[in-house]
């Protein structure tokens, strides 16, 4: 078993069940998109830039969907949020599946992948 599937599987209710849904929309959109795991948590690159990574922060109640060059995606989409004060990363922060709208966040999806293939590098700032 791959370490990303042993993240997944190991996460408690309903964390698992967030991040396996989120993990699907983002596979079945973006059929180039790499699934790898760093830094302890699956991260989703576009080539060998990072595009987004899911993580539950300590102290919160939700699932963390946060885009890597969001800061450059927020004004488009205010669902994203710059939680924990961040500089460049936005995300979306879910505490059910219910909460992620579906046909918005593959429409996200779709535009934060042509943004990072078109950036020259996805850490900016």
């Amino acid at each position: 078993m791959k370490p990303v599937d042993n993240y997944f599987l190991n996460q408690k209710e309903p964390y698992q069940s967030i991040m396996l849904y989120v993990r699907e929309v983002i596979l079945n959109t973006l059929p180039d998109v790499v699934e790898r795991y760093s830094y302890n948590i699956p991260f989703y690159n576009i080539g060998k830039k990072p595009m987004l990574y899911l993580n539950i922060l300590k102290g919160r109640d939700y699932v963390d969907v946060a885009f890597v060059q969001g800061v450059l995606l927020e004004k488009d989409f205010p669902i994203l949020k710059n939680d924990n004060k961040r500089k460049q990363v936005r995300s979306i922060q879910l505490k059910s599946i219910e909460d992620l709208d579906h046909e918005h966040f593959q429409e996200l999806l779709c535009v934060a992948a042509e943004q990072i293939r078109q950036s020259k590098k996805a850490w900016f700032i």
